[in-house]
């Protein structure tokens, strides 16, 4: 059963929990997530599909869970998204009704509301586990967003190695303020929960007072979050210091600057666990509770996972830690091809089972990863040299008068790709480069450091770097 802890023989026979699920002033027993749920599958069952607006609200977890129960594939729409892009998200993936909250401009769909209140005792038959569990569509920073597949099966073997690395139990309170529309809020924070059994808290927002009432009031032992988040965190030391009595601090979606880590470590006294993955591959690498815990790698394949780092032409790189290569990812937790696009499926994704990520890493002689950056933007090629941006930042973030930075390659007659450093700090541009070069290779350094107000970043606070790239 994907949804194990809400397996009503067993809420009926006493494993019920009062505040299973907490949004801001409202607790749902899993009871309550039980019978609400079910009277929202009820609604929906016989559907294809359904969109679901995910706002952090006990409607979004409802409708979620409701569908799931059905078997009825929903798509996650983010509320803030702009009409065209969700005209495309619900044009491409055929939704045939908007479950729950609506949004100002409903496309023409019909409206199948989640009554809070509602309950129902009817038991379904578990769907089939290669059954789509969602389509989530992509960010879209490559064109139109493309709708990716993801079946119960990889959701559950997902969850499960995840809870396997990271020692993941019913006895754990999961604190975050995510996004319902994103892997890592809503199938590692949301489903996570609902199968594993855990306590399930979302702060609304992801404030670092969120976070800090969160660990004082619920006893939250797991927290998530994105660099951006754990950035404001270390800011507060008042917040942070508060985050002392957690189990586990968890980091992804991008990489977390060094000193990020290093302050989370001063003040909450644990070093993060870093993770990666994907829409399209979930979570696949993750450092390990009780495993190296090293700033700027992402640990080791999780159960089941494979990796294998490749050059160009396709062959083996040395596992040297200083190599990059193009990874690719094999395991049970891949989705199953994207929506409509067979031909773009087959660019990613071979009949070996092997998915081509698009991020190039590099992988130390013990099975480490670090994750150097997509190797459409953060894999420059400047004077004959293959230089990971990712490490120029890292260096970079360690000045004192830089706060956040990005490097790019920029088209360059002379040396192919001219590195250039976006940085939002106060200080000199000249000794931004001087310090570069005496770190690393002299050839890492930036050709030209532009300071800016603000970098341009996703909702998940992912810098845009194809945006960035194009500012003069």
């Amino acid at each position: 059963m994907l949804l194990a802890s809400l397996n009503p023989a067993a809420v009926a026979g006493g494993a019920d929990l009062s505040d299973a699920v907490t949004i801001g002033d409202t607790a749902l027993s899993r009871s309550d997530l039980v019978g609400a749920a079910t009277s929202v599958a009820e609604r929906v069952g016989g559907a294809s599909r359904v969109a679901i607006l995910a706002t952090p609200s006990v409607t979004t977890v409802l409708a979620v869970t409701g569908c799931l129960i059905a078997g009825v594939p929903f798509v996650p729409v983010p509320a803030d998204v702009g009409a065209a892009e969700r005209t495309h998200i619900l044009t491409d993936s055929g939704a045939q009704a908007w479950l729950g909250e609506l949004p100002a401009d409903t496309g023409g769909l019909q409206h199948v509301p989640v009554r809070l209140h509602a309950r129902s005792w009817h038991r379904y038959v578990e769907p089939d586990s290669d059954a789509p569990a969602y389509i989530m569509y992509t960010s879209g920073t490559t064109g139109a967003p493309k709708g990716v597949q993801t079946s119960r099966r990889a959701v559950a073997a997902d969850i499960d190695a995840l809870a396997a690395a990271w020692q993941w139990t019913p006895e754990d309170t999961l604190v975050h303020g995510l996004p319902l529309f994103h892997v890592h809020g809503l199938v590692l924070g949301l489903l996570g929960s609902l199968r594993i059994g855990n306590r399930f808290v979302h702060t609304g927002k992801p404030t670092p007072d969120g976070y800090a009432q969160a660990a004082e009031k619920s006893g939250g032992t797991l927290f998530f979050g994105v660099p951006t988040v754990w950035s404001r965190v270390v800011s507060d030391a008042a917040a942070a210091t508060a985050l002392r009595s957690a189990r586990l601090l968890v980091s992804g979606s991008a990489a977390l600057p060094v000193p990020v880590f290093d302050r989370l470590v001063s003040l909450t006294g644990h070093a993060p666990v870093e993770r990666y993955g994907s829409t399209e591959s979930l979570i696949t690498l993750s450092t390990l509770v009780d495993g190296d815990r090293r700033p700027g790698w992402v640990g080791l394949p999780l159960d089941g996972v494979q990796t294998r780092l490749v050059d160009d032409g396709g062959a083996p790189v040395p596992h040297d830690g200083e190599t990059i290569g193009h990874l690719h990812v094999r395991g049970p937790m891949l989705f199953d091809g994207y929506l409509n696009r067979e031909a773009a499926t087959a660019e990613v994704l071979g009949d070996d089972g092997w998915y081509r990520t698009g991020d190039v890493a590099v992988i130390d002689d013990g099975g480490m990863h670090r994750i150097v950056g997509r190797e459409s933007v953060d894999l420059i090629k400047t004077g004959g040299h293959r230089v990971g941006a990712g490490e120029i930042e890292t260096a970079l973030l360690g000045h004192p008068g830089v706060d956040e930075v990005a490097v790019v390659g920029v088209p360059d007659d002379d040396l192919g790709q001219r590195i250039v450093a976006y940085v939002v700090g106060d200080t000199d541009p000249d000794s931004l480069i001087q310090f570069v070069a005496e770190q690393l290779s002299v050839h890492k350094r930036p050709r030209e450091v532009r300071l800016v107000g603000e970098l341009p970043r996703n909702a998940m606070g992912k810098v845009l770097k194809k945006e960035l790239a194009q500012w003069d």
